[in-house]
């Protein structure tokens, strides 16, 4: 067997591993997404595969379509109603994050998600988007297929819309924050306890924004803490907490969400999803923009200051280009060389 072939073998195995492994993510998290079910059985107000799927096309490429839709289809198979639909279905989970993908590569879109813009095109392209396809076939073939009525059409499309959207804005962010992840070495105590004290804060206040009382409100502070703080690494898991915490209250009806219909509640949740995944997401690219900001001037000052010094020892002497016209020719003249000391140039011609 020669080099060639073995290495070509060597990254198909490594292919087929990857598209099983996301098969097996996203089956698992269609799972637990489920268990919060609003339509049918199968509509979430929080569907994670989609995360996961575009978490997979960002980290890995296109490569692993095929467990995006080896996924949906074992989610799908058991949920019915027919094979047609089913096919349709998982035709439709499979594209909607290619096509995010597809807009955020082309609008130059980095995973590190440390730019402003970053956030927004993964807002406004690979949620709110690319997400349209899966929510429009889907319920639109659960209306054909007569499991959806005329009148449950729209309310069915916002849940799966919103669904799939949202499971890109809290889901995603968290997934490229894992693959960066690094364990602090050199972090203080005073570091590692205001990480616990948030973590438990977290905690407390879903624990009470769940309850009867309407206190979802109180997890914006903690998102706007975890993105100063700590910006991406802290506000991702605490934005996913905090609408995972949203999504229980919404399914048991209780707080914000009591005696109101489907479509006012998915309104209500959503806007509170939406409102803490922005948040979150865009103060910790400010916050990021801000601290390179100060390390790229930081660095110029430093530059700046060894300069200086070694020019007051006498030791150096900078020289700066001048361009003529639109040749491309430079002249070198010595910073702090007086016009006195230049020779003289003679010019013979009259006037």
């Amino acid at each position: 067997m020669t080099a060639a072939r073995r290495e070509r073998l060597r990254r198909g195995a490594a292919a087929a591993l990857e598209i099983c492994v996301v098969a097996a993510v996203y089956y698992g998290s269609a799972k637990l997404g489920l268990l919060q079910q609003l339509v049918r059985g199968q509509v979430t107000p929080l569907w994670p595969p989609t995360g996961i799927a575009l978490a997979g096309l960002l980290l890995r490429g296109p490569r692993v379509w095929p467990g995006i839709t080896l996924g949906a289809l074992l989610v799908n198979a058991a949920l019915g109603p027919s094979l047609p639909a089913v096919l349709a279905i998982v035709a439709g989970n499979t594209l909607a994050p290619l096509c995010s993908y597809a807009l955020l590569r082309r609008a130059g879109f980095r995973i590190e998600l440390s730019r402003l813009r970053d956030v927004l095109a993964l807002i406004f392209l690979g949620a709110f988007t690319g997400m349209l396809i899966s929510a429009t076939i889907g319920s639109g073939t659960l209306a054909l297929a007569g499991v959806v009525h005329a009148d449950g059409f729209w309310p069915t499309w916002s849940v799966w819309w919103t669904g799939d959207a949202m499971g890109v804005l809290v889901v995603t962010p968290v997934l490229l924050v894992l693959r960066s992840a690094r364990w602090p070495k050199d972090a203080p105590p005073s570091r590692w306890a205001e990480g616990f004290l948030l973590v438990v804060a977290t905690a407390c206040v879903g624990l009470v924004g769940s309850g009867s009382a309407p206190l979802m409100f109180l997890g914006f502070p903690l998102l706007i803490w975890a993105a100063f703080r700590f910006q991406l690494a802290g506000a991702a898991p605490c934005a996913l907490a905090v609408s995972t915490f949203a999504i229980v209250t919404a399914a048991r009806g209780s707080g914000p969400f009591a005696g109101h219909d489907l479509l006012t509640s998915m309104i209500t949740l959503q806007a509170f999803n939406a409102s803490s995944a922005l948040t979150a997401l865009l103060v910790s690219a400010a916050v990021s923009e801000r601290n390179q900001a100060q390390k790229e001037i930081s660095r110029a000052c430093g530059y700046l200051a060894d300069m200086v010094a070694k020019i007051s020892a006498g030791g150096f002497q900078p020289t700066l280009p001048v361009r003529f016209g639109d040749e491309n020719t430079s002249v070198k003249r010595t910073i702090g060389k007086s016009a006195a000391d230049e020779p003289e140039v003679r010019r013979d011609q009259p006037g």
